[in-house]
């Protein structure tokens, strides 16, 4: 009968962490008798396997632990909440006693029920989080595959459909993946190095031609109406309906691909790469800018958890809220950044920054950098940098354009350790510009630059592009009939390794009887000259005559 209700109490059903807690409790107190430190009234839980101790030592126990002012401890060391956790019973017990027990175990378990429930430690939901969709319970998943969802990319809700068409959304798509998996496989086995489509696959493409063809040219009137209804009455809280915009089997495959992507996201979540309001900011107001982010900034928590900032685009403070940020404009005497300005041609200014002598501005364009560049790890040590920040003009200030940072000693003579160009002004020259600008520094220090790696996706596309205009415009100009990559270097500040991969790129690097030859074709320099005559006189460029600018001390 003890070893029974000991059972009862290790394992009752109405919690979810009653099994993993139980055995904690039992290796504890396993421990414990092992190290020879625990009361004896402690050991007694196990009483039913000791049938050789004696009732006397029991009757002693209880006696200690009712004239005992302070509740005994359990094992795992709290004080309990019920007599019903000390199990002092023994074979020896009397009739009534076990009758007080089991009347004690019987409130324990409605104090038990009455608890919330808790999730097994190994089940990763947090209920406390809830989806961001206004009327949404966090039920249901767009993939169909989990019970709940804490995102707005997981929503059904959001994407205009319930949890169960989901689900049977799901059961469909792995349909088709088992029967396209089939196929695959039979076509492996039968693979050839050149073959044709089967008539299986002509025919589904000719079906898909077909339904294309058979799309709707335009909404109807009913159709606009219901749109722009469904727009008004929830704004940006909904995706737009997207049923008539284009064939059915275009818009299943955007469904497809909208599961996949929010699929990636749930594994990335449960693997603990991103958690439920992992707070990243979404968006930030940037003078007359909304700027969506594209990765996380470490913000200070209370700041990343809005899920939008407010930047001040002249001392870059950044705000919780838009009163605050207005607030903020009426007292602020800032127009450029700090430092001082070391080139200006028309509009366009460059100021240099030193981040010992302005850290918090610094630290500040670091973090607003980092929402929009991947490989960024410079936040906070700012002061062994220089920041060379270029702004554009008008009547209310100089706006931020972009900047570039580079080590005020740097070993191995990188010209640039960081580099952005803001989204509003990307692909309209002015990345190059702050490009040329780092390789214009480096010719007035007479040194050779090189950029530190590793460079963004988009860093490492502006830079081919650079150097790819560097060597043709050098190509063009050259007279000689020999040409040396060392002089090539020295003329344009540009490393060596960099002129080697740019001109293997372009094909224009052989190795001819022991020797590298630089060929010189002409129809790549012909196609730059005609984009530089199509261009015009743009003023994205860099004049060197507008630089007033000499070298800081220790550099």
């Amino acid at each position: 009968m003890p070893r029974r209700r000991q059972r009862h109490m290790a394992g009752s059903g109405s919690d979810g962490t009653e099994d993993s807690d139980s055995s904690a409790e039992r290796e504890q107190t396993n421990s414990s008798e092992s190290e020879g430190t625990v009361p004896k009234r402690q050991r007694l839980t196990r009483a039913s396997t000791r049938l050789s101790q004696s009732s006397q030592d029991t009757q002693d126990l209880k006696r200690a632990a009712d004239h005992d002012e302070s509740p005994p401890l359990t094992p795992t060391g709290n004080a309990p909440s019920s007599e019903s956790e000390l199990d002092i019973s023994s074979p020896n017990a009397s009739h009534d006693e076990s009758q007080a027990k089991d009347q004690a175990n019987r409130d324990s378990d409605k104090d038990l029920s009455r608890r919330p429930k808790r999730r097994r430690c190994h089940e990763t939901y947090n209920f406390n989080m809830k989806c961001p969709t206004p009327g949404c319970n966090s039920l249901g998943h767009l993939t169909g595959k989990h019970e709940r969802h804490f995102a707005v990319s997981g929503c059904p809700l959001y994407h205009n459909l319930s949890a169960d068409e989901c689900k049977v959304k799901a059961i469909s798509r792995e349909k088709q993946e088992e029967e396209v998996k089939a196929q695959e496989d039979s076509n492996s086995r039968h693979a050839t190095r050149h073959q044709t489509p089967t008539p299986k696959q002509i025919r589904y493409k000719e079906q898909v031609a077909e339904i294309r063809k058979g799309r709707n040219s335009g909404l109807q009137k009913e159709q606009k109406e219901k749109h722009v209804e469904h727009r008004q009455t929830h704004g940006n809280t909904r995706e737009p309906l997207l049923e008539n915009i284009t064939s059915e089997y275009d818009l299943e495959l955007f469904r497809k691909a909208q599961a996949r992507a929010s699929e990636d996201l749930e594994k990335l979540r449960i693997q603990g790469q991103i958690t439920e309001g992992s707070n990243m900011i979404k968006t930030i107001l940037f003078g007359r800018y909304e700027l969506d982010t594209w990765y996380h900034s470490p913000y200070p928590e209370e700041y990343a958890r809005l899920g939008r900032l407010y930047v001040c685009e002249f001392c870059l403070k950044y705000m919780k809220s838009q009163t605050i940020l207005r607030r903020h404009m009426a007292k602020c005497v800032w127009k450029h950044p700090p430092g001082d300005e070391v080139y200006r041609k028309g509009s366009i200014s460059v100021f240099e920054v030193d981040g010992k002598k302005n850290k918090i501005y610094c630290q500040n364009l670091c973090l607003l950098a980092k929402l929009f560049l991947d490989h960024k790890t410079l936040y906070y040590d700012v002061e062994p940098f220089l920041f060379y920040v270029m702004t554009e003009a008008d009547n209310t200030g100089c706006h931020l354009v972009g900047y570039f940072s580079k080590e005020k000693n740097s070993f191995l003579n990188y010209n640039v350790s960081c580099i952005l160009t803001m989204p509003q002004y990307m692909r309209q020259g002015f990345g190059k510009m702050l490009i040329d600008f780092s390789y214009l520094l480096s010719k007035v220090e007479e040194k050779v630059g090189s950029p530190e790696r590793p460079l963004s996706d988009l860093g490492l596309i502006s830079y081919r592009s650079y150097w790819k205009e560097v060597l043709l415009r050098y190509m063009y100009n050259f007279q000689g009939k020999e040409i040396s990559i060392k002089e090539i270097s020295q003329e344009t500040a540009v490393n060596p390794v960099d002129i080697v991969s740019t001109l293997q790129s372009l094909q224009m690097l052989k190795y001819w009887k022991g020797k590298h030859l630089v060929l010189k074709r002409q129809d790549l320099i012909d196609e730059w000259k005609a984009k530089e005559i199509k261009r015009g006189n743009s003023n994205k460029t860099i004049d060197p005559s507008s630089l007033k600018w000499t070298p800081p001390k220790g550099t």
